[in-house]
């Protein structure tokens, strides 16, 4: 990583004199400094704090305040000091350099490079801010402008391998790979110590064919770094595609070591087993697999093949079933389904299954063109059996990616409120109803209205075989009003049948675009969609720039498929428009805005939420999980700490593994 400037540039504002100040005020400005310049980050918030306090006109002491707080990765925190740096002094440009940095970390491109354009104009002979901007145009996915930044730090100071780095993944989302292959042979003779050049130079080889070239640079990284689980990875795939089998396996068993949890090795080494005849030891691994995802329909749909292939045909066939009752317009297990029951004798079953398969694939033909996951599920020509190439398990292991890659870890934030349908109307038992809690008549007017049993909560809801509420689907007569198609939507969303839930909840809008509690379950179904797609396909980091003090980082040259909840957040909206008193909606777009990364803007949904009513504990609880997140720990704990008064049980979980006083 690029630090030395950026350490250079720090002593070089912490020993400026500040002539002007008392003497006392001097003592805790340089004990400021002195605690930043040895990482003891909090000590020097602490100085800074007496400082600003003292003397509030004293931009320094905003701006190194802001810096500690960066380091402790409170980005809230540290842009509200960064602003307050530039009202006090609005030509200060290494405000605006990192108050840019801050807002990329969090997603706000836009607003960041409007910074960096500012500070490039204040100062343009500052090389770093070239940097700076080109990591920003490439997390912004502007790979031309990205590329003529770096190209101008490349002249200034063509010896920084990162830079170099940087452009060649910019050129290779660009689909240039021979410029690409050149800037990371440029990165690697800039530095031959650092194994990221030649995993990524691997990479490109692997693209092109030149296996054993990508093996040898894989071979070299390893040498450089013996932990570098990713390098083993992707070496693994590699002898995989050469039928080099036991060596495949070596790379993924190594990977395990230190990493046991990583599901995706976990999944790619069943794989391999399984067609090995490992039997025993693949079905040992799947199973690992669906205790760490319980909802990831490959692993129950390989299971099941290898039930199958063990002459396990009941397995065979639950699990089959499991992986069509978590998608229900997935052909290809219908049609192996299908087999299974006919070799169990269960012929008629068995006849109805191929029917619905083939029906399946016959709507897939009609739409081809469509990329949805309706349209992938019913494709048989898709192998469902490959291995799988990339997943966030490789990135950082801190609480930070488990927040984001909440799906694959035992930290799960709260779902969304929505209606869901009920078997049977729930009794109220005498404590809940001496609980305190927000009480919303025009909700309870609503759920009175509709034909069936409705709950209104954060809880998800479960799709059970074979219940009242997903078989009445298809017996049900034709709904007429917005009512009933309402009512329709939430049996659909039972049953899984999410594309004629969502028609539902379009035709119920056309006829009642008044109605808010509409368009809280669209939004509600639009997400589930999104987690549900996201957990069917691999994952990358999306990376953001290095929490180490640089000013400047390199990006990855892999990408991750970004999931759009813009139409989730709008129906969300437009509810907030027609209710802008309802709590629910505000804890909503609380969600909303964390699963698209726009942090600070969920914290204050949540907050908003719990200053209509304090008696929603999931918005502590999800408010606390960001806050930790954002490394506001003790925030963080004190809302953990109410969600669990209040009944949330996993909360005392979190608490014992984040909120540990340290020494």
């Amino acid at each position: 990583m690029y630090k030395k400037p950026f350490i250079i540039f720090l002593l070089v504002l912490l020993t400026a004199p500040a002539l002007r100040a008392q003497f006392d005020l001097n003592h805790f400005y340089y004990q400021g400094r002195q605690a930043l310049i040895d990482g003891k980050y909090s000590q020097a918030i602490d100085n800074f704090n007496i400082l600003s306090r003292l003397d509030t006109a004293r931009y320094e002491a905003f701006f190194f305040r802001g810096i500690a707080k960066y380091n402790l990765g409170d980005f809230t925190g540290a842009q509200m000091d960064f602003d307050r740096t530039i009202r006090l002094n609005p030509i200060y440009t290494p405000a605006y350099h990192y108050r840019a940095i801050t807002l990329s970390r969090v997603g706000k491109y836009d607003l960041a490079l409007k910074d960096l354009e500012e500070a490039v104009d204040l100062r343009p002979s500052y090389t770093g801010l070239y940097f700076s901007r080109g990591v920003t145009y490439f997390l912004s996915q502007q790979f031309e402008r990205a590329i003529s930044d770096f190209d101008r730090f490349i002249r200034k100071m063509p010896n920084e391998g990162d830079a170099y780095l940087n452009r060649g993944a910019c050129y290779l989302f660009t689909g240039d790979t021979l410029r690409a292959l050149q800037d990371y042979e440029t990165a690697i003779s800039k530095n031959r110590y650092d194994p990221e050049g030649y995993i990524r130079r691997s990479r490109i080889y692997g693209m092109q064919g030149r296996t054993d070239e990508a093996i040898e640079d894989l071979d070299t990284a390893i040498q450089l770094d013996s932990t570098n689980t990713f390098a083993y990875f992707n070496r693994a795939l590699l002898h995989y595609d050469r039928k080099q089998v036991q060596e495949a396996l070596s790379d993924l068993d190594r990977v395990l070591q230190n990493e046991p949890g990583n599901a995706l090795t976990l999944y790619n080494r069943a794989l391999i087993r399984m067609q090995v005849g490992d039997y025993a030891n693949a079905l040992e691994d799947l199973d690992r697999v669906l205790a760490i995802n319980p909802d990831n329909v490959l692993a129950y749909f390989n299971r099941a093949a290898l039930f199958t292939e063990m002459g396990r045909w009941r397995d065979a066939m639950d699990d089959y079933s499991k992986a069509i009752n978590l998608y229900p317009d997935f052909a290809q297990a219908y049609m192996n389904r299908a087999y299974v029951k006919s070799l169990l004798g269960q012929y008629n079953s068995s006849r109805q299954d191929y029917q619905i398969a083939q029906s399946k694939i016959s709507e897939y033909r009609e739409r081809s063109a469509d990329t949805s996951a309706a349209a992938a599920f019913a494709d048989t020509s898709r192998r469902f059996n490959r291995l799988l190439a990339l997943d966030a398990d490789f990135a950082k292991k801190d609480f930070e990616n488990e927040l984001l890659q909440y799906r694959d870890v035992d930290i799960h934030l709260k779902p969304l409120y929505r209606f869901t349908a009920m078997d049977e109307v729930r009794r109220t038992n005498n404590l809940e109803a001496l609980s305190r809690g927000y009480e919303d008549p025009a909700v309870d007017r609503f759920i009175a209205s509709l034909p069936l049993p409705v709950r209104f909560d954060a809880r998800a809801g479960n799709a059970q075989e074979g219940s009242s509420a997903a078989s009445s689907t298809g017996s049900a007569a034709t709904p007429r009003s917005a009512h009933e198609l309402f009512a329709k939507a939430l049996r659909d969303t039972r049953a899984r049948q999410f594309n004629s839930a969502m028609l539902c909840y379009d035709e119920a809008i056309t006829l009642e675009p008044g109605n808010p509690y509409y368009y809280i379950n669209r939004a509600a179904l639009q997400a589930e969609m999104i987690d549900f797609l996201s957990s069917m396909e691999t994952h990358v980091q999306v990376l953001t720039l290095d929490d180490s003090h640089a000013a400047r980082t390199r990006v990855q040259d892999r990408v991750s498929r970004q999931y759009d909840y813009t139409p989730a957040l709008s129906d969300m909206s437009r509810a907030e428009e027609l209710d802008p008193g309802s709590p629910y909606v505000q804890y909503n777009l609380g969600n909303l805005y964390c699963l698209s990364g726009d942090l600070p803007e969920s914290i204050a949904r949540y907050s908003r939420a719990l200053d209509i009513t304090p008696y929603i504990p999931e918005a502590y609880y999800n408010r606390g999980l960001v806050l930790i997140y954002l490394k506001d720990k003790e925030k963080g704990c004190i809302d953990l700490s109410v969600a669990g008064e209040m009944g949330i049980q996993e909360a005392y979980a979190v608490i014992k593994k984040y909120c540990k006083t340290e020494d």
